[in-house]
């Protein structure tokens, strides 16, 4: 048998003469004390609950204790406060702030039915898994998995939590489209081999505006990077033009979308665009005598050069008619580096240099987007063993991104972060050491004295303390 020191005393040496003894008997202490100001945006935005909404609970009420929204709330919160895995949450049902930030009355957990659960006021994984284990046929009679998402109205909610953030309709709408890799390391539905990227993965399309997430489609990668996003942008345009008919929409991606069923969708629904065009031999050709001046120039002075042409093009087979395209001859010291957009915008409204500087090359602030959801948010964290489980899982990663954004977005304007990505807002915000102490009336949070972003906390907290409250 361990001594009790082997079990509960570890001490360390310091420099300065001092033993250093640390024990876990520190009483109710949480590592994630600036979570009260997810709760904050909650009750100003309704995310969470406008999320739970979408999931049909057919259990039956009289045996539930961990209502849908409960549920939700868990996996939302613990996705934004770093916790990846389902597997966290058996060690944090304990957690009386993430009890608190759920809406759990007792967060202590002492009024839990069996006696094992005692003192965990919150949901284990195996409770927390049948939001996205359950299949989407369940009904009462089904034995264990009786919560069915409604995936149409997850899709809805995404760009209704946007409608929502915007007092008035905005003039214009650029919607950003990519498609990047999310590997996978085992036997999961839909897995294929992709060469581009030389890994097993899907091939999940998301859809922008500005910091705003619009869709996180998962799919399978043995497809074209543009496969469904006529679809995806049709539904979206048509909800967005429900509420602002005026608003004039641009759409905006890489060459892996300009395909001739984008464009020609676009040019049918008073929808403009600007893509990406991959570079070939009759457009280089086009491009040939700016492309030769630009290395004479770049020769002789050592600098990179470009130079634009405004041109009409038409492929041989695969478009329906002439478009625009802008051609980029730019030579860099070791190399020549043409680029090409089609666009249906006018040369009066844009020209040549400001459609590719200024409109096309601002695409690749969404890479930085993306790259939040997929490292901070965990949106690659598609192990399951389904399709439609893994997309679940994004959706919870989309939805909890949500919750930081418009934490960004309403707490954090004119403030060193408001231009902050998900994980620093986490680690200087949301990671605050804290004492929570259980009252009849209250739940006493004592964040850390030591804290250095106390001032950017209070900050926060008054900022959203400003906005009305919508639950």
């Amino acid at each position: 048998m361990q001594t009790e020191c082997t079990q509960r005393t570890f001490q360390f040496h310091s420099r300065s003469g001092r033993d250093v003894v640390a024990r876990f008997d520190g009483g109710t202490i949480t590592s994630d004390g600036g979570g009260v100001l997810l709760g904050e945006v909650e009750r100003r935005t309704a995310i969470v609950r406008q999320c739970a909404a979408c999931f049909t609970d057919h259990r039956d009420p009289e045996l539930v204790e961990h209502k849908v929204e409960e549920l939700v709330a868990q996996r939302v919160y613990g996705l934004a406060l770093g916790y990846e895995d389902l597997n966290d949450h058996d060690e944090l049902r304990t957690d009386p702030l993430l009890a608190t930030l759920v809406g759990k009355k007792d967060p202590s957990g002492a009024d839990r039915v069996r006696a094992r659960d005692v003192g965990k006021a919150l949901a284990g994984k195996s409770t927390l898994n049948r939001l996205e284990l359950t299949t989407q046929d369940a009904g009462p009679e089904s034995r264990y998995k009786k919560i069915v998402v409604n995936g149409a109205a997850v899709d809805r909610l995404l760009v209704e939590v946007f409608l929502q953030a915007h007092e008035q309709p905005p003039e214009r709408l650029v919607l950003d489209l990519d498609a990047t890799d999310d590997p996978v390391h085992g036997r999961q539905e839909g897995r294929f081999f992709h060469g581009y990227y030389g890994c097993y993965c899907y091939l999940p399309l998301y859809i922008f505006c500005g910091e705003h997430l619009l869709c996180a489609r998962l799919r399978p990668s043995d497809r074209d990077a543009s496969a469904g996003a006529v679809e995806e942008v049709q539904r979206i345009v048509e909800q967005l033009r429900a509420r602002w008919p005026q608003v004039r929409i641009i759409l905006r991606a890489d060459s892996g979308f300009a395909r001739e069923t984008i464009m020609a969708w676009c040019e049918a629904s008073g929808v403009d665009y600007v893509l990406g065009l991959a570079k070939n031999a009759r457009l280089n050709r086009i491009l040939g005598k700016e492309l030769h001046q630009a290395q004479i120039e770049c020769e002789r002075t050592g600098q990179p050069v470009r130079a634009f042409k405004d041109f009409t093009y038409k492929t041989r087979k695969s478009w329906s008619r002439e478009r625009r395209v802008v051609g980029k001859a730019e030579h860099l010291p070791d190399k020549s580096n043409p680029r090409f957009v089609v666009t249906s915008l006018s040369p009066e409204e844009w020209d040549a240099r400001a459609l590719c500087e200024d409109l096309y090359c601002a695409r690749g602030d969404m890479e930085n987007r993306i790259k939040e959801q997929q490292l901070y948010l965990f949106a690659d964290r598609t192990s399951a063993a389904t399709m439609r489980a893994n997309q679940i899982r994004l959706w919870f990663s989309s939805v909890a991104y949500l919750l930081l954004q418009a934490l960004r977005r309403l707490g954090l304007q004119g403030t060193a972060l408001a231009r902050a990505q998900c994980d620093t807002i986490r680690l200087k915000l949301l990671k605050i050491g804290a004492q929570v102490r259980l009252t009849v009336r209250k739940v006493w949070v004592s964040l850390a004295t030591s804290s250095p972003y106390a001032d950017l906390f209070a900050q926060a907290y008054h900022n959203l303390r400003a906005k009305p409250l919508r639950c």
